[in-house]
Order: structure tokens, then C-alpha cells, then sequence
């Protein structure tokens, strides 16, 4: 095999609540470059698109995760809001926790894959 298998966490808190390793990627990006747009970009998703899903994570929360500042003469910005920084570290710890609690399973697995030519 090439690679190691690739584990991902999603969390579905109700029916149309979630958060996954795509939000967390955005929240990062965001918390990177100060802007949506650009994280947005490095994601290869629009703005409206990346626009989107910062509005469904504020709404999601009982605090806005992203805090944002509208563009002009000197530029907009955004920014990881403190209960966005504390959702996504605890998103990544999450994922952490969850690769390497499972790893002796996640070997197991591998083990049992057919291999080329079985």
C-alpha cells in the first residue's frame, strides 16, 4: 500500500449541524491569511462558497467563530473569533485522539485488504 489510510473526523451535532475536517481547513486558512477570500482560494472554493460556510459555522455556535471587516480603500479582513480558535483546536485534537487511539484497529484493517494479485 502507498499510503496510510486516512481517518477523518465529522461531527454531526443535529440534523444539518456539522463540522468536518472541511470546516476545520477553512477556520485554519482563515486563521492564516486574515481573509476568507484567500483561504477560500487555497481550498479551490469560491468566496460566496467559502462565504457560506463561515456564515453556517457563526450561526452554528452561540458565538460567531469568524469575525469579519468589510472591504474598501484599505481592504477587509477576517479573523478566528476566540470560540473559533477553541472549536478548531478542539476539532484537531479530536482528530488527533481519534488517529492514534485507532491505530492498532487502523492496522488491523490494513491487514485485512486484498492485496494486487490475492
Amino acid at each position: 500500500m502507498a499510503s496510510a489510510p486516512l481517518i477523518t473526523l465529522r461531527v454531526d451535532f443535529a440534523p444539518g449541524l456539522r463540522l468536518g475536517p472541511g470546516k476545520a481547513d477553512l477556520l485554519e486558512g482563515i486563521r492564516d491569511t486574515g481573509s476568507i477570500a484567500a483561504a477560500g482560494r487555497r481550498m479551490g472554493m469560491s468566496y460566496k462558497r467559502a462565504w457560506l460556510l463561515v456564515e453556517a459555522m457563526n450561526a452554528m455556535f452561540a458565538a460567531p467563530l469568524v469575525a469579519s471587516s468589510k472591504g474598501g480603500r484599505d481592504g477587509g479582513g477576517a479573523e478566528l473569533t476566540e470560540a473559533g480558535r477553541t472549536v478548531l483546536a478542539a476539532f484537531r485534537a479530536m482528530e488527533d485522539k481519534l488517529r492514534t487511539g485507532s491505530a492498532a484497529e487502523t492496522a488491523t484493517l490494513v491487514g485485512l485488504l486484498r492485496r494486487d494479485g490475492d
